[in-house]
C-alpha cells in the first residue's frame, strides 16, 4: 500500500505498553522515586531502548497527561451522543470512580501536585482543564436546547458546580480506602438534577 507508514501502529503500542510499565513503576516505587531505569526494567525492554520513545521522566509524564486527555476527550463525545443524559453522567463517573484502580487515581493526584512545580506538566494540565471545561459547557448548553436544564440556567455556574463535585470525589477516591462508589455518584448525580433543573443557586447572603 503506497503511502501507509506500516511502523507507526507498532510505535503507538509500544509507547502504551511503556506507559503502562510506567504506571506499576511509579505505583510501586513511588512517583518521585521512581526512574529511568525502574521503568524500564518493568516495561523489559534496557534503558536505552527506552530513552528511544521517551528522553526523560517528565516525558512519560507528559505522555500520561496526554493519554488521559484523548481518553477525556471520547468519553465525552459518547456522552454528546448519549439517549439519556444523566445515565450517561452516571457511566463516565463509574469509569473513574469505580473502574480505575485506586492506584492510577493516586497517581493522577501526584502528577497534579507535580503540576505546580513543572511548567511542561502544568501546561498539559491546562489543557486537560480546558478541554473539560468546554465540554462540559457543551454539554450544559446541550441540555438546555434539548429541555434538561432550565432555560436561565447559569451555564458558567453549572459547569463550576460539576468540576467543584467531580474534582472533590475523583480526591476522595485516592484517599479513602472505604470510598462507596456508588453511593456518591448517586450523591452526584442528585446534585447535577439540582443544578440542571435551576434548584441550586450561588449563596448570597442570609437566610431564608
Amino acid at each position: 500500500m503506497i503511502g501507509v507508514n506500516l511502523s507507526v501502529e507498532p510505535e503507538l503500542d509500544r509507547r502504551t505498553h511503556i506507559l503502562g510499565a510506567a504506571e506499576r513503576a511509579f505505583a510501586r516505587h513511588g512517583f518521585h522515586a521512581a526512574t529511568m531505569n525502574d521503568v524500564a526494567a518493568e516495561a523489559r525492554m534496557s534503558p536505552g531502548n527506552l530513552y528511544r520513545y521517551f528522553p526523560s521522566k517528565d516525558a512519560i509524564v507528559a505522555g500520561l497527561c496526554e493519554r488521559d486527555q484523548a481518553e477525556m476527550a471520547h468519553d465525552f463525545t459518547g456522552l454528546a451522543g448519549s439517549g439519556d443524559l444523566f445515565a450517561a453522567i452516571g457511566q463516565m463517573l463509574r469509569k473513574r470512580l469505580v473502574g480505575l484502580p485506586r492506584e492510577r487515581i493516586q497517581l493522577v493526584m501526584e502528577i497534579w501536585a507535580e503540576s505546580s512545580r513543572n511548567p511542561v506538566i502544568a501546561a498539559i494540565r491546562g489543557e486537560i482543564d480546558a478541554l473539560v471545561r468546554s465540554r462540559l459547557l457543551a454539554l450544559v448548553a446541550a441540555a438546555k436546547r434539548d429541555g434538561l436544564a432550565a432555560a436561565d440556567l447559569d451555564d458558567d455556574m453549572a459547569v463550576r458546580a460539576m468540576l467543584t463535585t467531580g474534582f472533590g470525589l475523583f480526591k476522595r477516591r485516592a484517599h479513602e480506602p472505604d470510598f462507596d462508589g456508588e453511593a456518591e455518584i448517586a450523591l452526584a448525580l442528585g446534585l447535577f438534577t439540582a443544578v440542571f433543573r435551576g434548584q441550586v443557586r450561588p449563596y448570597r447572603g442570609g437566610m431564608r
